[in-house]
C-alpha cells in the first residue's frame, strides 16, 4: 500500500542536477511473489545517486513488458538471482524521461536532455562489449529484470550508454512503449534473419508487443507476412498494421503443444499443424522463410515443421513454456535452422529508433495507465487482456505531453482485446 506523505508523483521539489532523498517507487519483494496485483506495492525508497558512466534519470513515462509479470510471480526464477544483495525489486525495462544527474565520466548526456532508455546493461570492463557484442558479455544483464532500480519509480538509474535521444514527436507515453519489444523484434528479424524484400514471414502472436513490431518491420523492408492472432479483431489490428492476412489460432486449437500427448493425441495434433501449415501457404504463397517465435513449448513443434527447406525459426521467449519437444527430422533433413535472439545491442536500438525518428515504424500503444496502475497493467498482461502496448504515466502529469514536433505518432489499438 502507498506509505504516509505519498502524493502525486509529477510533482518534485528538485532542479535538474539534484536528487530528492526518496522516491515513489513500485516495489517486488520476494515475501509477496505471486499475482501482478498482490506482488506489486508502493514504497518509498532512496533515491540513487550515479556511479562512474552512469545516469539518474527522471522517468516521464514507462512501458510494460511480460518479464515483470514473471518477476512478480517469482518464476521461472526470482529476479532476487540476478541481483541477490538487494531486498527489493524495482521493476520496468521501458522508460522515457529527463536526465537528472550525471555521474563521473558521462560527456554525451546533460541534465535536462530527453532521452528513452534500451534495457541492455554490461560491464565496460567485458572485452566482448568492445568487438564481438555487448550481449555476449558475461556481465549482460536486462535492467528492470536482472538489475533492479527500473522505470516503475519517479526516477532510475541506468548506464550512460542506455540512453537515446527521444524521438521529438512522440509524447512521453510513446517514447515509453515500445523500446523492449521493437529492439528485440529489430535484432531478430534484420540482424538475425538478414530480413530482405520478398522474404515471406509467419508471426505469432502479432497483435502483442513484439508482433506488431515484426509486422511493421516486414511491411517496411518488403517483406510479406501472416500474423497468428486471438481474434478478428487483433486481425484487422495486423492488417492494418501491413500484414498480408491474419489466421485466428482458434481455429487450429488442436495444433497447440501441451506436453505429454499420447501417439493418437500427438497425430492428431501433427494432422492440424498440416492443416494450419496450408493455411499459411494459401496467404503467402508458399512455407515462410522466417517464423517469428517468442510462445515457445505451444507453437514450437509447429513452427519447426511449417518452415520452408533452409528457413529460420527464430526464437527469444517461451511464453507458454520453456521445455520445448519437437520432431527434429524436420529440422535436419531439411536443413532448416533455430535462432536464439536475446534482446538487442546499443547499436542496434539506435538503427531501430531511425526507424520510428523517421516515421517507418509507429509504436502501437493500447492504454495508457496512471502510475497507480502498475500492478493493474501487468495482470492485464498476465490474463493476456492487452493489445500492443500498455504505458505507465509517472512524471508525465496527463496524457500527451513531450511532444515536441509534428509527426505520425503512435497507433492506437482501439479495437477490443
Amino acid at each position: 500500500m502507498p506509505s504516509a506523505g505519498i502524493t502525486n508523483v509529477a510533482d518534485l521539489n528538485v532542479e535538474p542536477g539534484t536528487l530528492p532523498e526518496k522516491m515513489t517507487a513500485w516495489v517486488i519483494r520476494e515475501e509477496r511473489f505471486g499475482e501482478p496485483t498482490d506482488a506489486f506495492q508502493m514504497e518509498e525508497i532512496e533515491v540513487p545517486e550515479p556511479g562512474p558512466l552512469e545516469v539518474v534519470v527522471r522517468v516521464m513515462a514507462a512501458g510494460v513488458n511480460y518479464n515483470n509479470v514473471w518477476a512478480a510471480l517469482g518464476k521461472p526464477v526470482s529476479v532476487f538471482r540476478y541481483h541477490p544483495d538487494e531486498d527489493h525489486h524495482i521493476g520496468g525495462s521501458d522508460a522515457s524521461g529527463v536526465v537528472w544527474k550525471v555521474g563521473p565520466g558521462v560527456t554525451r548526456w546533460t541534465p535536462g536532455d530527453e532521452v528513452l532508455i534500451h534495457c541492455n546493461q554490461a560491464s565496460y570492463e567485458d572485452p566482448e562489449v568492445h568487438g564481438l557484442d555487448p550481449m555476449a558479455a558475461p556481465s549482460q544483464r536486462i535492467w528492470g529484470y536482472e538489475t533492479s532500480w527500473g522505470s516503475f519509480a519517479q526516477f532510475t538509474k541506468v548506464q550512460a550508454q542506455q540512453l537515446i535521444p527521444k524521438p521529438r514527436s512522440l509524447t512521453w507515453e510513446e517514447a515509453a512503449s515500445y523500446g523492449l519489444v521493437y529492439f528485440t523484434a529489430y535484432r531478430m528479424l534484420i540482424d538475425q534473419c538478414e530480413l530482405q524484400a520478398g522474404h515471406r514471414v509467419l508471426i505469432w502472436g502479432a497483435a502483442g508487443g513484439l508482433g506488431v513490431f515484426a509486422t511493421q518491420l516486414c511491411a517496411a523492408t518488403g517483406a510479406e507476412c501472416v500474423g497468428v492472432v486471438s481474434s478478428d479483431a487483433k486481425g484487422e489490428l495486423v492488417m492494418k498494421l501491413g500484414a498480408k492476412g491474419y489466421i485466428n489460432r482458434g481455429d487450429f486449437a488442436g495444433m497447440m503443444r501441451k506436453g505429454g500427448e499420447t501417439p493418437d493425441e500427438e497425430k492428431a495434433r501433427f494432422g492440424e499443424s498440416r492443416r494450419f501449415g496450408k493455411a499459411v501457404k494459401e496467404i503467402l504463397g508458399d512455407a515462410p522463410d522466417i517464423v517469428f517465435e517468442h510462445v515457445g513449448k505451444a507453437t514450437f513443434p509447429t513452427s519447426v515443421f511449417v518452415v520452408k527447406p533452409f528457413g529460420k525459426v527464430v526464437i527469444c521467449a517461451g511464453t507458454t513454456g520453456f521445455d520445448l519437444d519437437f520432431d527434429v527430422r524436420y529440422l535436419w533433413m531439411r536443413q532448416k535452422q533455430i535462432i536464439g535472439s536475446h534482446f538487442a545491442n546499443a547499436y542496434e536500438c539506435y538503427k531501430a529508433n531511425e526507424l520510428i525518428e523517421q516515421g517507418l515504424i509507429r509504436p502501437v500503444l493500447w492504454r495508457t495507465m496512471g502510475f497507480d496502475g502498475v500492478g493493474e497493467a501487468h495482470q492485464l498482461m498476465r490474463d493476456n487482456k492487452h493489445l500492443g502496448k500498455i504505458a505507465i504515466l509517472v512524471g508525465a502529469e496527463k496524457e500527451g505531453l513531450g511532444r515536441t514536433e509534428e509527426g505520425p505518432g503512435a497507433i492506437m489499438a482501439e479495437v477490443g482485446a
